[in-house]
């Protein structure tokens, strides 16, 4: 099982991917919206946001992805929000898991708005 510190890692890797990345895919990752991902198996959630230059995370919480209810800054409920196991992440960052295959079997999800979801399958 993939540790909090390792799915950290694979974020950091993610975003300098997408810095590397071609044109059009830093396009998709040239959106500024806010983020979570919510490691299931870990119970743990890292937030921050997706702008041009990869990924900022900002902020690691225990438990589900924030949500509305809450009236914290720091758990307001995320534009984009994936979720998975920790192993998971690790393999989807690393090229072992493809997302589409992973999406279908229900192993993740991706909840953001329809607008955002066109922009981002760029990326997938």
């Amino acid at each position: 099982m993939a540790t909090t510190q390792e799915c950290r890692a694979a974020l950091d890797r993610l975003s300098d991917q997408l810095a590397a990345a071609s044109p059009e895919v830093r396009s998709a990752a040239a959106l500024d919206r806010s983020v979570s991902c919510h490691l299931k198996d870990l119970d743990v959630t890292f937030t921050g946001r997706l702008c041009p230059g990869g990924i900022e995370v900002t902020g690691t919480l225990a438990g589900a992805h924030p949500g509305p209810e809450r009236s914290d800054a720091h758990r307001q409920k995320a534009a984009i929000r994936l979720t998975a196991t920790g192993d998971d992440l690790v393999a989807l960052v690393d090229g072992e898991l493809d997302f589409a295959h992973a999406w279908a079997a229900r192993r993740l999800t991706l909840d953001a708005g329809f607008r955002d979801l066109l922009t981002l399958r760029k990326l997938l």
